[in-house]
């Protein structure tokens, strides 16, 4: 492969935003390679983008272990081209009462949801900063700023992930790496949160009022508009939420 093939590596990518990025950022003429523990469950996905003419790619990390988040550098640089663009997008959305909460929960999340992200952001870095170019994305949540109740762990692990976004983004900037945080302040409008909105209030999908939960694709799109944003005017947190949302 030639510098000429642009990659967008998304770690974390399951079926709701990771889906949405990575169908934006093929549009836009990337070459998509979606990684997540069980690349198995991203084959639904990558046969569809490819039926519509995209170049998409599954791969397997466990991104808490960093040979692992190595070596899919690595091989994606080997196989695809030069990473310009990677998302870190894995969660640990934990809700428990501070006494439920376990030493091993509480490490468990932030293991996922912050220190994975750090791991993934210093191997993206050290390949970007070869080529004095790229764009870092990091999903963050409402947890990144405010605690919650029952959200000890999850919150612990945002709010980490959102300071080691910001050291990071201090530090590459000067180096031309762009680091973005959007921090989604609102529900996902995906199947998952449906789920949970019915066992928590008996509201199905159907009964959600319209446009109260933040669309994938709308999130997407906010991506792709601070990756495209030139030099003098980066954006480095973005937040994004419904018109209805309380804050």
């Amino acid at each position: 492969m030639t510098d000429k093939v642009k990659v967008a590596l998304l770690v974390g990518a399951g079926d709701a935003i990771g889906a949405a990025v990575a169908q934006r950022f093929a549009k836009g003429g990337y070459a998509v390679c979606v990684a997540r523990r069980d690349a198995g469950k991203s084959q639904g996905l990558v046969d569809s983008m490819k039926a519509e003419g995209y170049d998409v790619r599954a791969y397997g990390v466990d991104a808490r272990k960093e040979e692992e988040v190595r070596k899919l550098f690595a091989d994606v640089e080997k196989e695809v081209g030069p990473i310009e663009v990677c998302l870190f997008n894995a969660g640990s959305n934990v809700n428990k009462p501070l006494l439920e909460t376990t030493e091993k929960l509480f490490f468990k999340a932030w293991e996922l949801a912050c220190y994975a992200g750090f791991l993934v952001g210093r191997e993206a870095a050290k390949h970007m900063l070869t080529r004095g170019r790229g764009t870092m994305l990091f999903t963050g949540a409402t947890a990144s700023v405010r605690g919650g109740k029952g959200f000890a762990a999850f919150s612990a692990a945002k709010f980490g992930l959102r300071a080691v976004a910001q050291a990071m983004a201090r530090e590459l900037g000067p180096k031309n790496i762009h680091v973005v945080h959007l921090l989604i302040d609102a529900g996902v409008d995906s199947e998952a949160i449906h789920q949970r909105m019915k066992a928590a209030t008996g509201i199905s999908a159907t009964e959600i009022p319209p446009d109260s939960l933040t669309k994938t694709a709308s999130i997407a799109e906010a991506y792709w508009f601070a990756h495209q944003q030139s030099r003098d005017g980066w954006t480095h947190e973005l937040d994004l939420r419904p018109s209805v949302e309380a804050w």
